[in-house]
């Protein structure tokens, strides 16, 4: 979700969020005062019981960075970030009869300070 989002936003200065999910990227940033850092892939299942463009509208409303970033774009970015999101939820969507089941993962840090 935050690949696709990054494509119609302009750089903040920021780095990207989604390299919190690069196991080399947190050793790198976490490397200074950590005594032990763990790393593991892990799913998450979102399911929702309605469709792929519904879930796109509830992130819409209900999550900030998805809501601020409708936000920054005219109308015609809008629409093109919706397709894009509806076409990812659509494409991993592993329910049938209008509700929606997608597997996504993420990475676990645990870190210990030393």
């Amino acid at each position: 979700m935050f690949g696709a989002i990054a494509k119609h936003i302009a750089p903040s200065g920021m780095p990207s969020p989604v390299l919190w999910g690069d196991e080399t990227t947190v050793r790198a940033r976490l490397r200074e005062g950590i005594a032990d850092l763990n790393c593991k892939l892990r799913m998450y299942r979102f399911d929702y019981p309605f469709p792929p463009d519904a879930v796109v509208e509830f992130f819409r409303t209900n999550y900030g960075p998805m809501s601020r970033a409708f936000a920054s774009l005219d109308m015609d970015g809008q629409e093109k970030l919706r397709t894009e999101l509806v076409r990812l939820w659509s494409a991993h969507n592993k329910a049938v009869g209008g509700s929606t089941h997608v597997e996504a993962e993420y990475l676990e840090v645990i870190a210990t300070r030393g």
